[in-house]
């Protein structure tokens, strides 16, 4: 061994005693029962199984699992099953060693979850499509088995963001959009919020890299009169909090990059125009724990005293906490520089709960851990619900994602029933939601609903604080349109499963009328013969064409008999519909396509290096296929994606398709790059709205023809009651162009609002 050898393998050795030494010492600090003995142990076997193999960023690869075990230890709070659990995660899947001998040598509580943890990893980089779905199915299928199989993987997780800077490109869209979709929600519906937080940045960080720099520079710039607004505002209240005897700190809270930028864009504001960028946290040790809510109302009665409250902005979160275990008391009061700023009041107890979420709950119980009670009903209610889906799993793995997703990020209203029994759902739920949250037979034979005692459709969305009373009717039955306008998981999935079920037996009853038709007229009963029918009705699918016979939308007669034979003739064959619609009938010659000359979309070779960035350019730009669901035009962040028939979309990387496609066909993922020349046009859509006088319009298309030469597509204007509204189509180079013409129209007087739509 070389000395230069020799000197790495002793800074590396240095470096990871000094990375267990002071996870040790997080351990020894926390309030758990010292099992230092197993945790050691752990370590040690880990530290072997993984000797001499090393992560991308370059460093030994036992650094990982040390890493997501402090992060279990010191920002989850788990004990020392999941402390040895984390330091063990990859040895299953990495090396030789097994699950019977983690069994045999730890335990089978630690075996337990490092067999779950192993399960669920194996495809999350893989290579087959929808490989991050299925693994997301066996890792809620996990949860329900042992929570904190998923609370390592989220430690897990956050490791692999803090250090994806040694990944390429692609990767790094592809585990940030992962990680935004699924990860960052089950961290809240767990009550990590500090991780959500933190997941959430630094996938901003990585799919926007310029827009998070802006941001992180802006708050730096603004740190000071941040700091100013806070002592001033919270100097009354430490005078009255002084004189109530209580022992607290008051913390300022800065809105996180990610929150900032998604107001921006939902909101359509500048970064200035964000208000609530500063909140206010009182956390307060109670007199009496006890007493500790009545507490908290006593300090909300002290602190409106000194500034008047918003009405409208009360959230009492103590009474009834969120399905993540979270309790605090927020309050909006009117600082004297007369800005509004939010103040959360809680206990220490509830700031625990609020930073670890449910792991938090176990440290006030005694022992260990490791052992996890059955009364966190919320988490529990949740798992049930996701074992019902689970139970009937829906057959795309992209539909499956959604219909979970519903339910990790919702916000939360409290619904009454006529008894008075209060129920938790999420904000937006209709009656229809609210009728299969208490029973399928319920939900499915719902044929309206009493809301405060008045009559309302199932479609209602229900308000926090409604009544709710469920009517059925036993001739009730599912509809499809009924998937339309429900928003919980569970309603969801039950309707699609009833209506999958009932098309079964439709399909079923369409296949016999087929075979009795083949029968009677002594015809063999083949799949061709149906498929050849089914293009003759100018139906894709088989299946769907066994539905329309069940439906009765097909009936077979003579011609169809005629097909079969070959007596039709060919030119009016498999027309359908057609025949009426001239442009569909014309051959290549008569047609003027749009699409004439132009060069042929670029396929993807067999050996295609994906992790080298492909560039869009002037000359390059029609061999990419640019998608509706988002516009990207040039100036926006985007990536590409190979599609089934190995042709590249071009999607922006904040597009909510383009977010699905990165969890389940992450592999097919491309950077992407503009290189263009301020040649070509692009359609930008602008939104207006304002007082309305006259020469206001003269004014708006003075700005983008005369100042900017710009070329205005199309116009829409209405005004109703003195309010100017409209919408501008212009042809414009890239994103830059179009913020320059916000920027220069939010300079006409009376335009109060000027937002871009695509």
């Amino acid at each position: 061994m070389t000395d230069d050898q020799l000197t790495r393998e002793a800074a590396d050795d240095k470096m990871i005693t000094g990375a267990f030494d002071h996870l040790l010492q997080t351990y020894m600090a926390s309030r758990h029962r010292q099992k230092i003995d197993i945790i050691t142990k752990a370590f040690n076997f880990a530290r072997q199984a993984h000797k001499g193999v090393r992560r991308l960023s370059g460093e030994p690869y036992i650094m990982h699992p040390i890493a997501v075990a402090q992060i279990a230890c010191e920002e989850v709070g788990l004990g020392s099953t999941s402390i040895s659990a984390a330091l063990l995660h990859d040895v299953v899947e990495d090396t030789d060693y097994t699950i019977e001998d983690i069994e045999n040598i730890f335990g089978p509580k630690i075996a337990r979850i490092v067999d779950g943890l192993t399960k669920i990893s194996g495809g999350i980089f893989g290579e087959q499509a929808s490989a991050q779905a299925e693994n997301f199915k066996k890792l809620l299928l996990t949860m329900s088995d042992d929570i904190r199989v998923i609370l390592i993987k989220i430690c897990d997780r956050l490791h692999n963001m803090r250090t994806l800077e040694s990944q390429p490109p692609n990767k790094q869209y592809k585990i940030a959009g992962e990680t935004l979709y699924i990860y960052a929600p089950l961290a809240n519906r767990l009550g990590l919020y500090k991780i959500k937080t933190e997941l959430e940045d630094l996938s901003f960080r990585y799919e926007h890299p310029e827009e998070y720099a802006s941001i992180q520079k802006k708050l730096a710039s603004t740190q000071a009169s941040r700091h100013e607004l806070f002592d001033s505002f919270t100097q009354p209240i430490k005078e009255a909090l002084d004189k109530m005897g209580f022992k607290y700190t008051i913390k300022e809270r800065v809105k996180s990059p990610y929150s900032i930028w998604n107001k921006m864009q939902n909101k359509h504001v500048t970064f200035e125009e964000i208000y609530d960028i500063l909140a206010v946290r009182i956390i307060f040790t109670p007199k009496k724990r006890e007493d500790e809510i009545n507490e908290c109302f006593n300090i909300y009665v002290a602190i409106s005293k000194i500034y008047k409250s918003h009405p409208d902005r009360l959230r009492d979160w103590l009474n009834h906490p969120k399905a993540n275990g979270y309790q605090a008391l927020h309050v909006t009061l009117m600082s004297k520089q007369g800005r509004w700023i939010e103040v959360q009041i809680r206990s220490d107890r509830m700031d625990e709960i609020a930073e670890q979420g449910f792991a938090a709950h176990w440290k006030y119980k005694e022992g260990d851990s490791a052992e996890i009670s059955e009364d966190e009903g919320e988490l529990n209610d949740w798992l049930r619900t996701i074992k019902e889906i689970l139970d009937d799993p829906q057959p795309n793995a992209i539909d499956f994602l959604d219909a979970i997703k519903l339910n990790l990020f919702a916000s939360e209203i409290f619904v009454f029933t006529p008894k008075g029994e209060i129920k938790t759902m999420p904000a937006g739920c209709t009656a229809l939601d609210f009728a299969f949250s208490i029973h399928t037979f319920l939900g499915s034979h719902c044929i309206g609903a009493k809301v405060n005692h008045k009559l309302v459709p199932l479609s209602h969305k229900l308000q926090s604080g409604d009544q709710v009373e469920i009517l059925t009717s036993k001739s009730q039955h599912i509809q499809p349109s009924w998937v339309n306008f429900v928003s919980t998981a569970k309603a969801r999935a039950k309707i699609q499963a009833i209506l999958r079920r009932d098309s079964r037996e439709i399909q079923k009853r369409g296949e016999e009328v087929f075979t009795e038709f083949m029968q009677k007229n002594g015809l063999p009963v083949t799949g061709a013969a149906a498929d050849r029918l089914a293009a003759f009705h100018d139906i894709d699918k088989r299946e769907d064409f066994y539905l329309a016979l069940g439906e009765k939308t097909v009936i077979l007669g003579e011609k169809d008999m005629d097909e079969l034979k070959g007596k039709r003739k060919k030119a009016s064959a498999a027309k359908g519909w057609r025949k009426f619609v001239p442009f569909l009938n014309s051959t290549p010659k008569d047609r003027k396509d749009e699409g004439e000359g132009q060069p042929p979309l670029f396929v993807v070779p067999e050996k295609f290096d994906r992790k080298k960035p492909i560039y869009v350019t002037d000359d390059n730009i029609k061999q990419y296929k640019f998608m509706n669901c988002c516009h990207p035009i040039p100036g926006d962040d985007i990536l590409g994606f190979i599609d089934n028939k190995n042709q590249i979309e071009i999607h922006k990387r904040a597009c909510p398709v383009a977010d699905k496609l990165k969890t389940s066909y992450g592999n097919r993922i491309l950077d992407a790059k503009w290189e263009m020349h301020k040649r070509l046009f692009f359609d930008a859509t602008i939104q207006l709205e304002g007082i309305d006088r006259i020469g206001l319009l003269n004014e708006v298309t003075n700005v983008i023809s005369q100042q900017m030469n710009v070329n205005i597509h199309k116009v829409n204007i209405t005004c109703e009651e003195g309010i100017f509204t409209g919408t501008l189509e212009l042809r414009v180079y890239d994103r830059d162009n179009v913020k320059e013409i916000m920027n220069n129209l939010k300079k006409i007087g009376d335009l109060k609002e000027v937002k871009q739509i695509m």
